[in-house]
C-alpha cells in the first residue's frame, strides 16, 4: 500500500518508507552483500536447477546457474505488454481484461444504485468499498475446485478522499473533513464478499447471492481470540471485556487457509489515530508502531475511539490477522492475536508434514521483520469445524538471517529477554508488542516485507521486499544487498525437504534471492534478473505475489509516486522459478496512471487471473489533481465520474491457461 501523508519534516510521502525500528539489529542488506560478494561472476540471477535439487540449507548450485545463464527458455509464451504510462489499462495481445466490480457497485441485495453526487455511509455499507487490494477466490460449492463459480473475498484498504468528493485535495482533505465524510470513509473500509460466475467467457457478480456481504470499520463486530483476548490493554470504554472490536482497518493483503477461510491483514492502522499520546502509558508502544498526532485521517476528531487521549487502548485492537468464513455470511470475524501484532501485509498458510499449520507473515515497514507461527494443534481434513480454532494456540517466531540460512527465534514470554525486566508480563504483552519483542531477540531488519506466498509445487516460500529508500550504503547485508534500495527484491525461504513435503516447522531454513528489481540497463540500479530479460520485463517495487497451478510466480508492483522516476506504470509480471526461465520476468498487465497493482489471484484451473486496480489517478500525479480534474476517469471514462478502484478478471481469448 502507498499512502501519502505530511511527514515530520513538512514534506509528503509514504510513512512505510521511514521506519520506526530504533534497534541496531543487523539489516538483511548487510547479509546479502556479504553473500553476493562471492557471486559477482553472475550476470544477473539466471536460471537454476529445480529447487528440489537444492540442498537442505537452500544454497544454490552456482555452476548450474552459470551454465544456464544465457539459455533463456521461459515457459511463459505470451507477448509482453510494453512499458509506459497512460490513462488506460493494457493487457497482453490474445487476452482480455473485463471489469468485475467497481467502487460503489452493488454488493448486498438491498444496495441502492451508486450516486457519485450523494455519497451516504448507509449506502456504502451495502456497496463495493474503496481501494480494493487482496483478492481470494473460494470455489462453490465449498471444498470443490470449481473455476467458473465462486466467492471473491476482497479487501478495501483505504480511501482517497480527494478523488471521492469535489473540492478536496491531498493536502486539504483533513482540514475540510466533516463527520458525514468521515462516516462514509469508515464504511468504505473493510471487505466485500461477492459471488461471481463465468458466463460466456466473462466474469459477472451474482445479484442477490446469499454469500454477498459487506464488512466495514463502522459497524461489523469482530471477536478477539487468542492470547490477548480479554487483556487489560485491549479494554476500552466501549468494550469492558477486551474481546469485541468494531471493524477492521487498512486491510492490505491476506491469505487462504486449507479449511476454506480467508485471512485478512491489518496493515497501516496507526494512520487513523490522533491526539497527543506522548504522556500516556502506551507512549512507547505508540512510537514503535508509528501512532502519532500526524494522522492521515480526521476520524479522531469525530469518533472518540480514534482519539488516543480518550481511548488509549484502541490502537492495540488493530494490527492483527483476522480470520473470516466466506461460506457463512452470518459468522463473526476473529482477530487471531496469537499470530502477533504488526503492520501485516499478508499471510501464507501451509500444512506441514506432521499436520501442524504454519503461517508466514511480514511487517510492511522499512527495517521490520518476517514472522512465522506454528500451531499447537494439527489440521484435520475431515473436520472443518475443528480447524476453526487452530490459529489460537501455537508459537510465534521471527526471522534472523545469516549468509546461508534463516533461523527462527521464538517470541515466547519468559524466554530470553521477554521477561518482566523488559516490561513483558505475559504472552499477551508479547503479542501486543510483537515488534519490540522481535527487536530484543535480535531479528534481521528487512526492506519492507510485504506479501508472502508458499509455492505448492516446490514448497518454497516467496517474500516480496518492496523497497527501502532510507537505508544507507554502509547498512547493507546479504539478504538486503542495496542501500538505498528504491526498487525492491524477492527472496526465497527454503525449508528442508523436497516439494510439498518440506518441513515448514523446521527452525532453520535455507534462503536465496530470486531477483533484484529495477532496470538492469541502468548500472546504478544494481538489478539482477535472468540475462535474457526483455526491455519490457523489468519491474520495480514488487508487492503482491500469486502462484499459478504450474508453480510459476506472478508479481504485482507498487511504486507509489516513484513511477515518475522509472517511467513505467505498475502491473503484473510472471516468471518461472526453476529451469532456464528462472527470474525471466514478463509483463502481462499494466495499470492506468497513478494506480497500484494489487491482489493477483488465480482460479484453481489457472485460466483466470483476478487483479485489483487500486487508487487509479492518485499516486505521483500533479498535487492539485482531484475529483474535479482527475488524471484518468478509468474505468468508466464518463464526464463527472472520477476514477473508481476495480477488480479485473484477466482471461485468454481462446480460454487457455494464463501465461500461454
Amino acid at each position: 500500500m502507498t499512502i501519502s501523508i505530511k511527514l515530520p519534516d513538512g514534506t509528503y510521502g509514504d510513512p512505510d518508507d521511514i521506519g520506526s525500528n530504533p534497534t541496531s539489529n543487523e539489516s538483511f542488506s548487510t547479509i546479502v552483500e556479504r553473500r553476493l560478494s562471492r557471486r559477482d561472476a553472475l550476470k544477473g540471477f539466471a536460471a537454476t536447477a529445480a529447487i528440489t535439487a537444492l540442498s537442505g540449507t537452500g544454497v544454490s548450485h552456482l555452476a548450474m546457474r552459470e551454465a544456464l545463464a544465457q539459455t533463456g527458455g521461459s515457459t511463459l509464451t505470451f507477448t509482453e505488454v510494453a512499458q509506459g504510462v497512460d490513462d488506460k489499462h493494457h493487457v497482453s495481445p490474445g487476452y482480455k481484461a473485463n471489469i468485475v466490480i467497481r467502487w460503489g457497485d452493488k454488493v448486498t441485495a438491498d444496495a441502492p444504485a451508486f450516486n457519485i453526487n450523494n455519497l451516504v455511509a448507509a449506502d456504502q455499507d451495502k456497496q463495493f468499498g474503496y481501494n480494493c487490494d487482496f483478492i481470494g477466490y473460494f470455489p462453490l460449492p465449498a471444498g470443490s475446485a470449481n473455476s467458473d463459480n465462486g466467492v471473491l473475498a476482497i479487501n478495501h484498504e483505504y480511501t482517497s478522499a480527494e478523488l471521492m468528493w469535489s473540492g478536496l485535495t491531498a493536502k486539504n482533505k483533513n482540514d475540510k473533513a466533516t463527520k458525514e465524510l468521515t462516516d462514509y470513509e469508515l464504511s468504505a473500509h473493510g471487505m466485500s464478499f461477492v459471488e461471481v460466475r463465468k458466463e460466456g467467457g466473462d466474469w459477472k457478480t451474482v445479484d442477490g447471492s446469499r454469500y454477498n456481504r459487506r464488512i466495514s470499520t463502522a459497524r461489523t463486530p469482530m471477536e478477539v481470540t487468542g492470547v490477548a483476548a480479554g487483556h487489560n490493554r485491549m479494554k476500552t470504554s466501549g468494550d469492558a471485556t477486551g474481546k469485541m472490536v468494531i471493524g477492521t482497518l487498512n486491510n492490505c493483503a491476506g491469505g487462504k487457509t486449507p479449511w476454506g477461510t480467508v485471512i485478512t491483514a491489518e496493515e497501516n492502522f496507526n494512520l487513523y489515530f490522533g491526539g497527543n499520546g506522548t504522556t500516556l502509558p502506551e507512549a512507547d508502544n505508540y512510537k514503535r508502531y508509528g501512532v502519532s498526532q500526524n494522522s492521515a485521517y480526521s476520524w479522531w476528531k469525530f469518533h472518540d475511539r480514534f482519539n488516543v487521549e480518550k481511548e488509549p487502548n484502541e490502537p492495540n485492537r488493530f494490527g492483527w490477522l483476522v480470520e473470516i468464513d466466506p461460506y457463512d455470511p452470518a459468522s463473526m470475524p476473529k482477530k487471531r492475536t496469537a499470530l502477533g501484532r504488526a503492520k501485516h501485509e499478508g499471510a501464507a498458510i501451509v500444512v506441514a508434514p506432521d499436520g501442524r499449520v504454519v503461517v508466514y507473515s511480514g511487517d510492511d515497514e522499512a527495517g521490520d521483520y518476517i514472522y512465522k507461527f506454528i500451531t499447537t494443534g494439527r489440521y484435520d481434513a475431515n473436520n472443518r469445524a475443528a480447524n476453526m480454532t487452530l490459529l489460537d494456540s501455537g508459537t510465534l517466531y521471527v526471522a534472523k538471517f545469516d549468509e546461508k540460512t534463516v533461523n527462527w527465534l521464538p517470541l515466547v514470554f519468559g524466554q530470553g529477554p521477554l521477561t518482566p525486566a523488559n516490561k513483558f508480563e505475559s504472552q499477551a504483552d508479547v503479542a501486543i508488542e510483537t515488534r519490540r519483542a522481535a527487536d530484543l531477540v535480535g531479528a534481521t531488519k528487512m526492506d519492507r516485507p510485504e506479501d508472502i506466498d508458499v509455492n505448492p509445487v516446490n514448497g518454497v516460500v516467496y517474500v516480496a521486499l518492496t523497497n527501502n529508500t532510507g537505508r544507507k550504503a554502509e547498512q547493507v547485508d546479504a539478504v538486503n544487498p542495496r542501500g538505498p534500495n528504491p526498487y525492491g527484491h524477492i527472496i526465497e525461504l527454503i525449508p528442508p525437504g523436497e516439494g510439498g513435503r518440506r518441513d515448514h516447522t523446521a527452525m532453520t531454513h535455507g534462503w536465496d534471492i530470486l531477483l533484484l528489481a529495477g532496470n538492469p540497463k541502468n548500472p546504478d540500479h544494481k538489478a539482477r534478473y535472468n540475462a535474457n530479460l526483455s526491455d519490457n520485463g523489468w519491474l520495480a517495487a514488487p508487492d503482491n505475489i500469486a502462484i499459478d497451478p504450474k508453480g510459476r510466480v506472478w508479481i504485482s508492483s507498487d511504486q507509489g509516486s516513484a513511477w515518475k522516476n522509472t517511467n513505467i506504470a505498475d502491473g503484473v509480471w510472471g516468471t518461472d522459478v526453476t529451469g532456464a526461465g528462472r527470474a525471466l520476468t514478463k509483463r502481462i498487465f499494466r495499470v492506468p496512471i497513478g494506480a497500484e497493482m494489487c491482489g493477483p489471484e488465480f482460479t484453481p484451473d489457472g485460466k483466470t487471473l483476478f487483479v485489483a486496480v487500486q487508487h487509479p489517478g492518485a499516486d505521483g500525479v500533479n498535487e492539485d489533481q482531484n475529483f474535479d480534474n482527475p488524471a484518468t476517469r478509468w474505468p468508466d471514462f464518463q464526464a463527472g465520474m472520477p476514477p473508481r478502484p476495480s477488480v479485473v478478471a484477466i482471461t485468454k481469448d481462446d480460454g487457455g491457461d494464463i501465461g500461454a
